[in-house]
């Protein structure tokens, strides 16, 4: 085919028929055989459909008519999706748009639109090799203007050659948007000052006696492939402080932290470093925080110096040490005669619990499901008040909220119907499916069994109700699972003054004692406390929610918002409850 053919046939771009024409021409001056190469490629059909496209999408970009107005319309239906999720129960339109808006064929469509937005388009070739000396050392100089934000950027002395290198570049920081300084550089000189044979406190007094621009003399590292930030969120269940720790690299570079917070671990290159985020600070730079590995061995060695100090008068032992015996509906012993006995069917016991290491957990946006609600769970101290939480929010709505039927061995009593009170078992039947592991909890009192069975919170949450529990804080182990996904909120005792105070304003009975109606005796408040405190320290990490119940009427008004989230906004949970 001849160029004369290309233009005239309108499907070939001009532009790749004159460069047939100048082929043409050239042909004294290059091979027979790459100018025959080449005018195949030139008037191949597939490279003239590429480059028509390309031109049309580009003379559409430069058409002010036809701009795109945004190039992160992705971005705006994540959160589009998340105002609809809150509407869904409200608006049946809202919830046809919420579905629409997850499709893939929408979800695709949307990132095409960003990637011509955004000019994704253009081709991206690399950069043309210059020949140098074998013998000869590539240097690059680096200009960074200094201010009150850290370059954002470590260095460390390589082991091997000694030399000064850079050690990790901080997403985010100034020296990574320069893109220009890259980990494993060789720095040799800051501001004209070599470098050669000093250490890196050395170069960091230069720079902080640096003022406007600082140039860097670098010798490039073999690998320079820029840094790709994970997508991974975790949920923090420790707190940390990088002024408090002597063995981060650079304090300036530490994020701080408090437990439960969300970050978005943005590399984790560094097996003792990791780079992150806050969650609600997206614009902001990167941070160093200690790694799971790192933080695990801490918390080992700090077990461990513990142990072998003999160290079982600190605050932190008292509250991981066993309780004393404190009875309650749902606590494992009584005093005097009304012995009551909890087995609870679980691998896992305190002790065991207080060796677990809790450091991240993996955490994505768990969105609502219409029609199918997360189990509400209330943890607290015995005698605080969870039940009669329980109870009240059932009765706001009983249409709605609904607490499964114990099953018990004992008799029925007169008045009793079967399946309203209890569910009545034989003992033999009731000890096989405990040990077949269909209780989520389980004990005995005054020689009869009682438990509470993993299936009927399961035909609960099936029938569409939201099913509310206030099982011992043991039960969570059993309750905390991909199937169930419950929404675990710990019921919180306040101070010892406030706590006394407004019981013995609203003449609250101890239920600490079954025989006797009378008021908390001043050990039981404390006693409530200690068992609040051992519980947020052993299972604080795993509370979505947090209710100090001073009084009942201001926990039940706080608990129904909390319910109400719950059911209507997406909210973190573990990675592994997301399909």
């Amino acid at each position: 085919m001849t160029a004369a053919v290309m233009a005239a046939d309108a499907s070939y771009d001009p532009v790749l028929s004159k460069l047939v024409t100048s082929l043409k021409e050239a042909e004294s001056l290059s091979s027979e055989q790459e100018l025959g190469f080449l005018q195949n490629l030139l008037e191949s059909k597939e490279i003239n459909a590429l480059v028509n496209v390309h031109s049309k999408v580009g003379k559409v970009i430069k058409d002010e008519k036809c701009a795109p107005l945004m190039s992160s319309s992705i971005q705006v239906a994540l959160e589009v999706l998340e105002q609809l999720s809150q509407r869904c129960h409200i608006s049946p339109l809202c919830k046809e748009i919420f579905y629409l808006l997850q499709k893939p064929h929408v979800q695709s469509l949307l990132a095409s639109h960003d990637a011509i937005a955004q000019k994704d388009f253009y081709p991206h070739l690399p950069d043309i090799p210059i020949e140098v000396d074998e013998d000869e050392e590539t240097v690059k100089i680096v200009q960074l203007v200094k201010s009150n934000e850290p370059l954002g950027a470590t260095i460390k002395t390589d082991e091997e050659t000694g030399k000064i290198i850079i050690a990790r570049i901080m997403h985010g920081g100034a020296a990574d948007r320069s893109g220009l300084i890259h980990v494993g550089d060789e720095v040799i000189e800051v501001n004209g000052i070599n470098v050669e044979g000093k250490t890196p406190n050395d170069v960091l007094t230069i720079l902080q006696n640096s003022e406007g621009t600082i140039t860097f003399k670098l010798v490039p590292s073999d690998g320079k492939s820029g840094q790709r930030e994970s997508k991974v969120r975790v949920r923090a269940h420790f707190e940390y402080n990088p002024e408090n720790d002597p063995y981060i690299p650079c304090k300036e570079a530490g994020l701080g932290f408090t437990r439960g917070e969300i970050l978005h671990i943005v590399g984790q290159d560094d097996g003792y470093w990791w780079q992150a985020r806050k969650e609600c600070e997206r614009t902001s730079r990167a941070g160093l925080i200690p790694s799971r590995a790192l933080q695990e061995r801490r918390i080992i060695h700090e077990r461990t110096q513990k142990e072998t100090n003999g160290d079982t008068k600190s605050s932190c032992a008292s509250i991981c040490s066993t309780p004393p015996p404190s009875p309650d509906s749902n606590t494992i012993t009584c005093r005097g005669p009304k012995t009551k006995k909890i087995m609870y069917n679980l691998d896992e016991n305190d002790d065991f619990d207080r060796e677990l290491i809790a450091t991240y957990e993996e955490v994505s946006k768990l969105y609502p499901r219409p029609g199918v609600y997360r189990p509400i769970v209330l943890i607290g101290a015995p005698g605080i008040g969870r039940n009669e939480l329980k109870r009240r929010l059932v009765a706001r709505n009983p249409d709605k909220y609904r607490s499964p039927v114990p099953y018990t061995t004992r008799a029925m009593r007169p008045g009793e119907v079967p399946g309203r009170e209890y569910l009545f078992v034989t003992r033999d039947k009731m000890e096989a499916d405990v040990s077949a592991g269909k209780f989520i909890e389980s004990g005995e009192y005054k020689g009869h069994l009682y438990g509470t069975s993993a299936e009927s919170v399961k035909a609960i949450v099936n029938s569409g109700h939201v099913c509310v529990l206030s099982p011992h804080y043991q039960a969570i182990k059993s309750l905390r699972t991909p199937q169930l996904k419950p929404f675990i909120i710990h019921i919180r005792t306040p101070s010892f003054d406030r706590l006394k105070a407004t019981r013995e304003a609203h003449r609250a009975r101890s239920t600490f004692d079954e025989l006797n109606s009378r008021g908390f005796t001043d050990d039981e408040f404390n006693e409530m406390i200690t068992s609040d405190e051992r519980i947020n320290f052993l299972y604080g990490h795993f509370f979505d929610e947090e209710i100090v119940n001073e009084t009942l009427a201001t926990a039940l008004e706080q608990l129904l918002v909390c319910v109400e989230r719950a059911e209507t906004e997406p909210l973190w949970a573990p990675s592994s409850w997301v399909q």
